[in-house]
């Protein structure tokens, strides 16, 4: 879905995503052509802490590190481009930061090099030895980055549709959104940063901003009254089971944590969202809430009528005759990799047929969120599809590689 910064990209498990900027020898490269603009470089600094100690007014301003002391490295950054200096003041400020060893400033350069939206998650721990030494231990922070990941991808769904309950639905494209986004540690190793590319990835941290001040505000009134109709209205929000659970997951173990959402400055304020969006905090007395939305999310969510059209990758039946569960690589119709169908006799033997020419089926039923939305009942309208010489050899070829998956007459269920 997305890489760490601090792993390597031959990582297993994880797909290939663009490099850390700052991860090259030496200094980053600049010219002319791809200089950012002062004001841009300027809000970033300041978001990361930077501190402006003097400097021309309406012209140039000096930079210090965040906590530095008086005399420590500084920048000297132009208030605009149309100084003619403004250009090697730029140059000399993205060297120096290249050059230096302040967690901020490989932050400021991710930013600069990949314009992105920044989504920041904290927690605040029980007091420990580590933690009194401004560190995290490995559980703590393997924690972290889990519920992390699994706020983005509850982003990353409801930015392809509102649903209470997505299930498998939708997992490929939301992770396809995902696939540039970059996640790194704080400086104290208590703290998160994911870097979402406004080209790839804006939607999805724009939703998950309204998705996470709606949940807010339905928690809220939950603890208040004991109703849970906000819960309901704020799925068109972004709110679902994903999200609650991602958020149960941030929260739980903790004495609170937090979400903030800030914007690529040099792509400006998407449309219907704040300029600056307030921090969405959440403590354990929120929990009892949040874990009675997700499950009336996983109950209400309704089942879906589709027609797809899949390739057989699996048969199992008891016997050599009756009815049979077969299973299918979606290809379309539906917005899941695979559902498992129960098929009567003849329908079974439909899809036997199906398989051993290298034809897809195509089937109508009732896509059910038991399972998370993986299998399908009432299964009707069984017939193979027609495809050219071309298609059929691809399909095939994919198939056989993976003929471990095809079983037939054997005993028992798929799990």
């Amino acid at each position: 879905m997305h890489r760490s910064m601090d792993e390597s990209t031959g990582g297993a498990g994880l797909p290939a995503a663009r490099s850390h900027p700052t991860a090259r020898t030496g200094p980053p490269p600049v010219s002319g052509a791809e200089l950012p603009e002062p004001a841009v470089l300027g809000a970033l600094l300041r978001r990361h802490g930077w501190q402006r100690r003097g400097g021309a007014p309406g012209r140039y301003g000096r930079w210090t590190p965040p906590g530095s002391a008086a005399g420590a490295t500084s920048l000297l950054v132009p208030e605009s481009a149309a100084f003619p200096d403004s250009g090697e003041l730029i140059e000399e400020a993205l060297l120096a930061l290249g050059r230096s060893a302040d967690p901020s400033a490989r932050d400021v350069l991710v930013s600069l090099t990949v314009p992105s939206d920044e989504i920041r998650w904290w927690r605040e721990v029980p007091e420990s030895v580590a933690a009194a030494a401004g560190a995290s231990g490995w559980t703590e922070a393997e924690e972290l980055r889990s519920a992390a990941r699994q706020v983005l991808m509850a982003g990353a769904l409801a930015a392809r549709g509102r649903a209470g309950y997505h299930g498998a639905r939708h997992r490929r494209k939301a992770r396809a959104a995902l696939d540039d986004a970059l996640i790194g540690p704080g400086a104290d190793g208590r703290t998160l940063t994911a870097y979402v590319p406004i080209a790839s990835g804006r939607a999805v941290a724009v939703r998950l901003c309204h998705a996470l001040h709606a949940t807010r505000e339905a928690v809220d009134y939950q603890r208040a009254t004991g109703g849970m109709e906000a819960f309901d209205s704020a799925v068109e929000a972004g709110v679902g089971r994903e999200l609650t659970e991602a958020l149960i997951a941030l929260v739980r173990g903790t004495e609170g944590a937090g979400i903030d959402v800030r914007w690529a400055p040099a792509a400006g304020t998407p449309d219907g969202c704040p300029a600056r969006p307030a921090p969405v905090e959440f403590s354990p007395g929120d929990l009892p809430a949040l874990r009675a939305a997700g499950a009336r999310y996983l109950r209400d969510e309704p089942a879906v009528q589709v027609r797809l059209t899949g390739a057989v990758v699996r048969l199992r039946r008891s016997g050599p005759r009756g009815a049979g569960i077969v299973r299918l690589r979606v290809l379309a119709g539906a917005e899941v990799a695979h559902v498992r169908v129960e098929l009567d006799e003849e329908a079974y033997r439909i899809a036997g047929h199906a398989h051993l020419v290298g034809l897809p089926l195509r089937v109508e039923g009732r896509l059910e969120n038991r399972g998370g939305f993986r299998r399908l009942t009432g299964a009707s309208q069984v017939a193979p599809v027609q495809v050219d010489e071309a298609e059929r050899d691809r399909l095939m070829k994919a198939l056989q590689e993976n003929v471990d998956f095809f079983e037939e007459a054997c005993a028992g269920e798929e799990p």
